[in-house]
């Protein structure tokens, strides 16, 4: 029995050294990844920008059958919407406003575990009464729905608050 502890034990260090060395490199790769998601962000034309390709992406203007998300509507004056639905991204778990100006929201809200980023985007055009919505995420393919879920919670709890 201790023969085969003895040659599973190095592959075991092996393998938890390259984990480490994963999980640090990692850390110096991102910054540039992310700068990279940076370019696609804000409002361009009147537009927030399509989705990629990726299952990873809902967004309310100029989308495909499968990215494509309704804009949320509202019926009060455009600067109580933003408000409200600034006092809504507080209570998101794990979400940040990192910027704002007076027809724009950027988000971010990242994953539980993984603490995978997303970058959620609002755009307040100033001739219709919506918001426009694009939310992404930054590596994967797939999010499992995630991104079209928070949209949608977010749609729920402006509702609710009547905007």
């Amino acid at each position: 029995m201790s023969g085969l502890l003895r040659a599973f034990v190095p592959k075991l260090l092996l393998s938890i050294t390259f984990a480490i060395f994963l999980t640090l490199t990692s850390s110096f790769i991102s910054p540039t990844t992310n700068q990279a998601f940076a370019a696609n962000l804000g409002v361009n034309n009147g537009h927030l920008s399509s989705c990629p390709a990726s299952d990873n992406c809902v967004v309310s203007q100029d989308a495909d059958a499968k990215h494509t998300i309704k804009p949320i509507a509202y019926h009060v004056d455009r600067n109580v919407a933003k408000e409200t639905l600034l006092k809504v991204l507080t209570v998101v778990p794990r979400t940040e406003v990192v910027e704002q100006t007076d027809n724009y929201i950027h988000a971010l809200s990242k994953s539980r575990i993984f603490k995978f980023v997303d970058d959620v985007e609002f755009y307040f055009p100033t001739d219709e009464s919506v918001i426009h919505v694009r939310s992404a995420s930054r590596v994967g393919e797939s999010d499992l729905g995630v991104n079209r879920r928070r949209v949608e919670q977010i749609r729920l709890a402006l509702q609710d608050l009547k905007i």
